[in-house]
């Protein structure tokens, strides 16, 4: 079954927390406040969030696993929204100021089954880590 836009934008931002196998309270609420807060999201149903979450880490252990999943969330997706998905992940991968190994190799996944190009992918990782900076 295809996904909507907005599951695979959530779908990308479960994966991402997902990737060390360790979602972190932090990363899920990021994800929350995600869903709540962007443009984006503005027509999805909040409620609909944990449903999408639970399907998401249901299709990944489907006979395709991740793979399977980046090619049905690309397909979803639109052009014009390809930046947003990845900045979407980007916001959960940085979070907690501290990328894994892991996020940063979902993360390559997702620029390459996205076709990001470079300049793209630098803009958001620098806006997000701007963005989430603090003053100690």
């Amino acid at each position: 079954m295809p996904l909507t836009p907005h599951e695979a934008l959530i779908y990308l931002m479960v994966i991402t927390s997902a990737s060390d196998r360790d979602m972190t309270d932090v990363e899920l609420a990021r994800i929350g406040d995600v869903v709540r807060s962007w443009p984006v999201f503005v027509d999805f149903a909040s409620d609909r969030l944990v449903g999408v979450a639970q399907a998401c880490q249901q299709a990944l252990h489907d006979k395709d696993g991740l793979e399977g999943v980046l090619a049905r969330v690309a397909d979803a997706l639109p052009e014009r929204l390809r930046d947003t998905a990845y900045a979407a992940a980007f916001e959960v991968a940085a979070v907690d100021l501290e990328m894994r190994m892991e996020e940063v190799r979902v993360l390559q996944l997702i620029r390459r089954e996205l076709d990001l190009d470079t300049l793209t992918v630098a803009a958001i990782a620098r806006a997000a880590k701007a963005r989430l900076r603090t003053l100690t």
